[in-house]
């Protein structure tokens, strides 16, 4: 007996041990990218890693952090500075949702072609119990305070730059700062950040059902309940296409940072950067180069943690329109984005015709399938991708209530533009990429096991699932859907008896598909004549390659002949009779 089948109790256990594995697996992935990406920008340097990783794998589920921080100088404190921080570290998020999704969807396999919905109810809901259980732990630690000595920050001299330990560019808060504080002497600075309890779990919650949703829209080797089966041949295609082709963009833009970071100056911080961030930026670009304008504006010193041109397009300090041709107007390079975002949307077109059953559809309706499949995906996937690489971020000093000087940036994209375009986007790659499957012999090459089952209506008329339904998988007695239409040049069942190939001679000589009758050829022989024998000497003038098959039953052997002269009979007798005994041996008289 195993876990899957058997008692209540064992099913129980395993639901409980998939929720541990697939929590516990999230959970250790997303702390070690949070902490290496923070060892590598150098956080750990001027506070404690614990909480800051903490604080990181919380933004990444949906969380929400309030930083807060205050200056101090003479032993009075007069200054205190106000953050609000909109952005998740999508690397972070990206890793712990791979993880999660692949132990999930893996657990439900040996459940067979299909599971009940109730089972697969009670999994899910053992797997967000478990992660908000945990999450809570994480809110109760993601709490802390740095303190940076001024002499670190640059506060106690006439000028300079303020800027901590680690983050680069991001450190420079706020601009002008050292020069007016350059009288003060023995300056300190502390930054704290508190997590919000309420908002952190609500958001952790949402992440984790979504999670789980797309692990079940996207994994096509896993089972779904009876009344989904039709997923598998409509949705899950294009999901895993799109879900694959995003993936294999946050690869390519980790590549590039590894090249940018060996001609840096500072690798490890760009490395750290990548490590924390990459989604963000290669996800932000992507409806960027499908069209999707953005609405942005940045102030302070945070223009300068925007790549070129970008910053010199909102240095303007008031709301500004990116789109790919304003951006151009500055480096005519960023032409290069469209050109990439088109080749994705092809390739998720090209994987969804390669894993969509043909089921013996043409070309035009194979395609508009492909087509319409991929562009409910897209402009459902399109829209998610501007939420979540939303940016905002506000930071400002204020002294004894009075606001000094302030930083802050905000970009996002238009909601309803991305649906609309994700759509027609998606129609177009999805159909094109059906015609290349259908043409080049790919449709439905990798579609998996779910998906090529034979439903009910497809068999004869009256057929239902009498049997369980691994009998209905493509198997010995249900054979998988052929690659390509039957034709005569292909299955000698399609051609006429006596007729080869089209463009071959028959086998009894003549033009190519062409010459007399087989039964007349066979009738008249070689010589012409009525009732002559052919060739290889059979009677009746029958061709042996046309002669018809004979039905009924076989002609019976003859029987075995006996030997004349031998008394005994195989099968007469269990032992044969013995020979005569030999000569007595010879003795001397």
């Amino acid at each position: 007996m195993t876990l899957t089948s058997g008692s209540r109790a064992a099913r129980g256990a395993d639901l409980v041990l998939t929720a541990i594995a697939a929590v516990s697996w999230a959970f250790l992935a997303m702390a070690g990218v949070a902490a290496l990406g923070l060892h590598l920008l150098g956080a750990d340097a001027a506070g404690s890693l614990g909480p800051l990783t903490a604080a990181v794998v919380v933004l990444a589920v949906g969380g929400s952090i309030t930083p807060s921080g205050s200056v101090e100088a003479f032993g009075l404190t007069g200054a205190g500075a106000h953050t609000t921080i909109d952005i998740a570290p999508l690397g972070v998020s990206l890793v712990g949702a791979l993880s999660l999704g692949m132990v999930f969807a893996r657990s439900l396999r040996p459940l067979g072609p299909a599971v009940r919905g109730s089972e697969l109810l009670a999994r899910a809901a053992a797997v967000a119990l478990l992660f908000l259980l945990v999450l809570g732990g994480l809110v109760w630690a993601a709490s802390s305070t740095v303190t940076f000595d001024g002499g670190d920050l640059g506060l106690g001299g006439a000028g300079g730059t303020t800027r901590i330990p680690g983050l680069g560019d991001i450190g420079d808060i706020g601009g002008g700062l050292p020069g007016r504080l350059g009288d003060l002497a023995q300056a300190k600075a502390s930054v704290g950040f508190s997590v919000r309890p309420g908002a952190s779990l609500l958001g952790g919650l949402v992440w984790v059902l979504g999670v789980l949703l797309v692990t079940l829209l996207s994994a096509r080797r896993a089972p779904l309940p009876r009344r989904w089966q039709a997923a598998h041949r409509a949705v899950r295609p294009a999901a895993s296409a799109l879900r694959s082709v995003l993936v294999l963009a946050v690869v390519a833009g980790l590549a590039a940072a590894g090249v940018a970071a060996a001609g840096d100056a500072h690798p490890r911080r760009v490395l750290g950067a990548a490590v924390l961030g990459a989604p963000n930026g290669v996800w932000l670009g992507v409806p960027l180069g499908l069209f999707v304008p953005l609405r942005g504006t940045a102030s302070g010193s945070l223009l300068q943690v925007l790549p070129h041109p970008l910053d010199e397009l909102l240095r303007a300090g008031t709301d500004q329109s990116v789109t790919v041709g304003r951006i151009a107007d500055l480096e005519p390079l960023v032409w290069l984005l469209p050109v990439g975002c088109v080749l994705l949307m092809l390739t998720a077109g090209v994987l969804t015709g390669a894993r969509t059953p043909r089921d013996g559809a043409g070309p035009g309706a194979y395609a508009w399938r492909c087509g319409l499949a991929l562009g409910v995906a897209t402009a459902v996937a399109l829209p998610l991708l501007v939420l979540a690489t939303r940016v905002k971020a506000d930071a400002g000093l204020s002294v004894l209530g009075v606001d000094a000087l302030g930083a802050g940036l905000e970009l996002s994209g238009s909601v309803p533009l991305a649906l609309a375009l994700g759509a027609v986007w998606g129609l177009g790659a999805g159909a094109f990429g059906g015609l290349l499957a259908y043409a080049t012999g790919a449709a439905g090459r990798r579609a998996s096991a779910h998906a090529r089952a034979r439903r009910p209506e497809e068999g004869r008329p009256g057929e239902g699932r009498s049997y369980p339904d691994l009998a209905y998988v493509p198997g010995p007695y249900a054979p998988s859907p052929g690659y390509r239409p039957s034709r005569p040049d292909t299955n000698p069942y399609l051609r006429p008896p006596g007729e080869g190939r089209p463009g071959e001679a028959p086998p009894g000589g003549g033009p190519a598909g062409g010459g007399p009758p087989g039964g007349e050829r066979g009738a008249r022989g070689p010589s012409g004549a009525p009732g002559a024998s052919g060739p290889s000497g059979d009677s009746g003038g029958q061709d042996p390659f046309t002669a018809p098959t004979q039905t009924g039953r076989p002609p019976v052997p003859p029987p075995p002949r006996r030997r004349p002269g031998s008394p005994y009979r195989y099968g007469s007798s269990p032992v044969p009779p013995p020979d005569e005994p030999p000569p007595a041996p010879w003795r001397r008289p």
